[in-house]
């Protein structure tokens, strides 16, 4: 028998922990049916069932129980190794969690942030995925939603709204197609709520929200963007009011014991002023005429 690839076994890690697919693929970035694939592929590398599969979910099997126990201590291995490489630099390192959209904005954003005197370093985490906080993958997250459980506190930091945006050139009257991203890749819920509108047509599919802006501004069709996006960007114009069922408020997320560490408040602090400074054009406030 191969040895199993520790991508493979970190897969199944995922699914044992969230008790099914959707779960493992909200934290992973990867599709339902993807790691749906890889862990049956798993489990006859190996030779057993891991899983009792049910509607409801997965539950570990005697010999996934087995299993989830030797890479639970892997996994544990891992973060040791990862916590003693970054003690090596002498200046501490704050990970940050986001959607592509929110990176966008703190990159352009950045002298809001962080200044190169500041007594810490920052690694943004781009993902639509959701990383585990509580298992300290990242030190903030931005989250459109309370966390639950986990040992995590959260700050509220206002609303994001959405609207379908098009280009500015793209002809609103005469083309009626739309940009969404694929299925497979449709983790956000504003890429599964364009899914779900089984009256509109979508022609042109995207695998990353970025390149599913670009299509928008090269007039490929209407596409649903953050508003603080699509509103700050000369190129698209709004193709339709608000889609109110898709406003969320949004969270600053942080482990509970890690909160008060200098350089992880400081920055909480400086990402709350920064969110509420531009609350009028997340909330969908400041759409152009």
């Amino acid at each position: 028998m191969k040895n199993e690839s520790w991508s493979d076994l970190h897969l199944f890690l995922h699914v044992a922990r969230q008790g099914g697919l959707t779960g493992a693929a909200e934290r992973t970035g990867f599709s339902p049916a993807t790691i749906g694939r890889r862990v049956l592929a798993l489990e006859r590398e190996m030779g057993r069932t891991l899983f009792t599969r049910r509607q409801t979910g997965y539950s570990l099997t005697k010999d996934g129980q087995a299993l989830l126990e030797k890479v639970l201590a892997m996994d544990e291995a891992a973060r040791s190794i990862a916590e003693w490489n970054e003690g090596a630099a002498e200046i501490p390192m704050v990970r940050i969690s986001a959607g592509s959209w929110m990176s966008h904005f703190m990159a352009i954003n950045l002298g809001h942030l962080w200044q190169p005197t500041d007594a810490f370093r920052i690694c943004f985490k781009t993902a639509e995925a959701r990383l585990d906080l509580s298992h300290r993958e990242a030190e903030i997250g931005i989250r459109n939603r309370f966390p639950e459980g986990g040992n995590l506190a959260a700050r509220p930091i206002g609303e994001v709204a959405y609207a379908p945006f098009c280009a500015s050139h793209f002809n609103m009257v005469r083309d009626c197609n739309w940009v969404g991203i694929g299925s497979e890749d449709a983790i956000t819920p504003s890429a599964r709520w364009l899914l779900a509108q089984t009256d509109l047509w979508i022609t042109i599919w995207a695998n990353t929200p970025r390149t599913l802006h670009d299509l928008l501004r090269g007039g490929a069709g209407r596409g649903v963007l953050p508003c603080f996006v699509g509103d700050e960007d000369p190129a698209l114009v709004r193709a339709g009011p608000p889609i109110e069922e898709l406003r969320h408020k949004q969270w600053l997320v942080m482990h509970n014991d890690d909160r008060h560490r200098p350089e992880i408040r400081t920055l909480i602090e400086r990402l709350a002023h920064l969110v509420d400074k531009h609350q009028p054009l997340f909330r969908g406030e400041r759409a152009r005429s």
